[in-house]
């Protein structure tokens, strides 16, 4: 076996605003590994946030030597047992590798990953939509536009300056989008008192949800918040690891669980497994991705009570195609493997590498 890379570059349609930073575009690597005449794949977007440069999944990608492994399911179960090579890898980049080997494998077996995971159904489920911190009025014709093209759950940014700008935001977006569940994430924006002090204000708008409201690295505070809130509380910069997730559990209404931050699709079922009877629920997030990126988590969909799978629907060009969502709804496709393909122009490319051909 051998592992190719390729960058390409991701661009958004428009800026995405959040408490902490703007985004217009980021790089994402295309892992290939290629066994037999086929090829399974896999994407690691970089992240500032997540302390994973282009250049850091490069240098970790190159190094991985994939020829030591007869074939792509004995890489596999190593990985997912964590043995050396995979256990020194990023969590991001682990779980770009197992998906990719994941898809290899299914299509080997000619079987979609969600049946290689025990599902023979075919998953699928409502995504809620990112409105990012813009004014009231764009708020409001964004909500309208999505609900216009099927989005059930819309999920708005907070953590302006002003709180009232926020809920000035919210309000727009509650006329815009009448019928729609909102979820509010104001990504680590508030403090505790804060906190207890706007919850109830944006529930009397109709928010079902909050995610990470306190500021991360304290989860104790999250807790705090999550013990006195009428509305579900949902840890995500709280909850990057496995550890952290099953530290709150019990003490948080739901964890968002992003591949890119646990290490992949085997470190998700464990999280879940963990969180079962605990109280805690899941939400299934993302990064901004392609279609291959997000495609792994949509395969897991059925074990999640909130979904935030919108990270390619934020893309100005997707350069794969295969789990939907603009209409409001991702599903896992019947296809052997990840079930996604590439689509006809692939556009943004900057940059080729090889590793262990």
């Amino acid at each position: 076996m051998r592992l190719d890379l390729r960058v390409v570059e991701l661009h958004l349609t428009e800026p995405l605003r959040i408490s902490r930073s703007v985004m217009t575009s980021r790089d994402a690597v295309e892992l290939a590994v290629r066994h037999g005449g086929l090829s399974g794949h896999g994407e690691v977007v970089a992240s500032f946030y997540l302390g994973l440069p282009t250049e850091e999944v490069l240098r970790h990608g190159r190094a991985l030597d994939l020829s030591r492994y007869p074939d792509p399911e004995t890489a596999l179960i190593e990985l997912q047992r964590l043995e050396a090579p995979f256990k020194e890898l990023p969590p991001g980049v682990l779980a770009g590798v197992e998906a990719a080997l994941l898809d290899l494998v299914g299509k080997r077996a000619g079987a979609p990953v969600h049946q290689l995971l025990g599902l023979l159904g075919t998953p699928a489920a409502a995504t809620a939509r990112t409105i990012a911190i813009v004014d009231p009025g764009s708020a409001a014709a964004q909500a309208a536009r999505l609900a216009l093209s099927g989005f059930r759950v819309l999920k708005v940014k907070a953590g302006s300056a002003d709180p009232e700008d926020d809920l000035a935001r919210v309000r727009a977006v509650r006329e815009g989008a009448p019928d729609a569940e909102l979820l509010l994430d104001p990504n680590g924006a508030w403090t505790v008192a804060e906190s207890l002090a706007l919850v109830p204000r944006f529930a009397e708008l109709g928010v079902t949800a909050i995610e990470q409201p306190t500021a991360p690295g304290h989860p104790e505070w999250l807790a705090e918040v999550a013990g006195c809130s009428e509305l579900p509380v949902i840890a995500d910069e709280d909850a990057v690891s496995s550890e952290d997730a099953i530290r709150l559990a019990g003490r948080v209404h739901g964890i968002n669980i992003k591949l890119a931050k646990c290490g992949g699709v085997s470190a998700a079922l464990r999280i879940c497994a963990a969180l079962h009877g605990s109280g805690t629920d899941v939400m299934l997030g993302c990064l901004t991705a392609s279609s291959l990126g997000i495609a792994p988590a949509v395969h897991l969909v059925d074990r999640a009570r909130w979904v935030d799978l919108d990270g390619h629907l934020l893309l100005r060009h997707d350069p794969w195609r295969g789990i939907g969502g603009h209409d409001g709804v991702v599903r896992a496709a019947d296809r052997a493997g990840l079930g996604v393909h590439p689509a006809e122009v692939s556009g943004g490319e900057h940059s080729d590498a090889e590793a262990n051909a």
